[in-house]
Order: structure tokens, then sequence, then C-alpha cells
């Protein structure tokens, strides 16, 4: 017999199964890939809630299963805006304590950037370092849009 609270296995997430956050995700391992090649991308597990009325808990995890944070944001899934914050949190805060390292990186100023809705209200990452002289701090490129030194990608001309 099982007890109550033994540990759930967590489950690789399907394709498909939560289609907002599977955009958001390759969105974000699309910048994982161009700063930090030398990761695999990262995966969505889920893990049932221990209340039979609540939905399972999903976690964005590092390659080999490993996670760290809190779950998804259920409501998140209700349009990309949201489900691009939710992933890119949790992205952020998995990739950083278990490579112990900030990402992604300001090429500029060699801060950690985080996730932020800019003016037009989309998601990107946005970094503390002032521009002279005595600037703010500023927006450096929508979250998937890095290249490989963390740059924004430009588009052709």
């Amino acid at each position: 017999m099982c007890a109550l609270f033994d540990p759930q296995e967590p489950r690789r997430v399907s394709p498909g199964e939560y289609p907002a956050w599977d955009e958001a995700l390759a969105l974000l391992n699309r910048d994982l890939a161009v700063t930090l090649p030398q990761l695999e991308p990262l995966q969505l597990l889920a893990l049932p809630s221990y209340d039979a009325d609540e939905p399972e808990n999903v976690y964005v995890a590092m390659a080999n299963g490993e996670w760290h944070g809190n779950s998804l944001d259920p409501t998140s899934q209700d349009n990309l805006a949201s489900a691009l914050a939710s992933v890119a949190d949790a992205a952020q805060e998995t990739v950083m304590e278990l490579q112990w390292q900030a990402w992604p990186l300001c090429p500029e100023h060699g801060l950690g950037m985080h996730p932020r809705e800019n003016p037009e209200e989309q998601l990107s990452w946005w970094c503390a370092g002032p521009r002279p002289p005595r600037g703010p701090a500023h927006i450096h490129a929508p979250v998937g849009a890095l290249d490989a030194s963390g740059a924004p990608i430009r588009p052709r001309s």
C-alpha cells in the first residue's frame, strides 16, 4: 500500500499537452542554445498534485530531469504572453541555481538579465546596468532573440 505522502515520480510532459508553455519553452531554449551551447534543451516535467481537485504541477527542468523553484502557474497557459513570463522565470531560476551562474548575461555589462515586459508589451531581457552618461537600465533583446554573444539578433536588411 502506498502512503499518502510518498514522493511522486516526475514525468516528462509530451509535446502538445500544454501548447502555450511548449511555445514559450521553445523561445527560451533558443536563448539557452546560443548563450550556453553546452547545455541540452530545457524540458517540462509534471508531478501529480497531492490534492485530487488540483491540476498537476509542471516545472521547467534541465535535460537530466533536475529543476529548481516553483511550478508554473496554471493560469499562465491562457495566453502566450503569460506563458512566456511564467516559463522564463522558471527557466532562469532552474538554470541559475543548477548551473551556479547568472543567465543570460548582458554582453555590455556582464550582469544577469531578467525577463520584463517592454513598452510594446513584449517580454524582453532587461539589464539593470546603466548606459552612459548616467543612462537608465535598458531593454536588451526580446526573449528568444539572443545571439551567441548574448547580443540581440539583428534582423537582416
